[in-house]
């Protein structure tokens, strides 16, 4: 069973080493595709206005705006997307607030290779749900 489903993903973090490592990461998953990248929250908000990613991976700790207050921005777009938190700092208030504005998961710098991908599967996974949901059928036969 082939799928063409692919999930969309905008990176978000000042760090732009740890932004290029995370691509090179996810360019080896062929279900993922990474649309764009935002070394703030001011440019992260008009990325996803814009490019409409399934899923934002963004940092909390960034100059100006942190993670949380660009999800609570991001949540009031027309199309809202899932948002996973990457952060170095794993505390269990950051957590709890990223459960708090509906965030899809957090996941810890240090634990980004284990933790990631069952996530962005789990995501696929609805998503490929979503679209089998609304015909049975679609293309040929």
């Amino acid at each position: 069973m082939g799928s063409l489903t692919r999930i969309k993903i905008l990176l978000v973090d000042d760090n732009h080493t740890f932004l290029n490592t995370v691509q090179h990461f996810l360019a080896q998953s062929p279900e993922v595709e990474v649309i764009g990248q935002a070394y703030d929250a001011a440019i992260a908000l008009q990325k996803a206005a814009l490019l409409r990613p399934d899923l934002v991976l963004m940092d909390i700790a960034m100059p100006g705006a942190n993670g949380l207050e660009a999800a609570t921005a991001m949540n009031a777009l027309s199309h809202p997307p899932q948002i996973v938190f990457l952060s170095m700092h794993d505390g269990s208030s950051y957590r709890e607030a990223a459960r708090d504005l509906g965030a899809r998961g957090f996941v810890s710098k240090s634990e980004l290779v284990d933790e990631l991908m069952p996530l962005i599967s789990s995501l696929l996974a609805d998503k490929q749900r979503q679209m089998a949901a609304p015909e049975v059928s679609h293309g040929p036969l």
